[in-house]
């Protein structure tokens, strides 16, 4: 099952939702601002992308901006950074099995389907 983390407000959060509908795949919606992710779940999320929570941080956030640049986290504070502040997470991202994508742009998803 295909499980795309998903901002209905994104632009490319929506392209990637389109991406999966034109597709005709089976696919589960989690909005993740409104059903706040686990630190289990971002963690398992960040090894299946393969990447650090820093890696998956939208920078043009005003909270980033304001409180976050320029500072020194580990990585578990960053988790926790996230997890407090969800729309700090670029999105979407599209979870099949046992990987994942940062599916900027909709196209990426193809990685997952191979």
């Amino acid at each position: 099952m295909i499980t795309i983390y998903h901002n209905p407000k994104c632009a490319k959060s929506r392209a990637g939702l389109s991406y999966l509908k034109d597709k005709g795949l089976e696919y589960k919606v989690v909005e993740y601002l409104k059903e706040p992710l686990t630190r289990e779940t971002l963690k398992d999320i960040l090894m299946k992308l393969n990447k650090g929570p820093k890696d998956i941080i939208r920078t043009n956030e005003e909270v980033f901006k304001e409180k976050l640049r320029g500072k020194n986290f580990t990585s578990e504070e960053w988790i926790t950074l996230l997890l407090e502040n969800p729309k700090l997470i670029q999105r979407p991202i599209v979870v099949s099995g046992y990987k994942a994508v940062l599916a900027q742009p909709a196209e990426e998803i193809e990685k997952l389907l191979k």
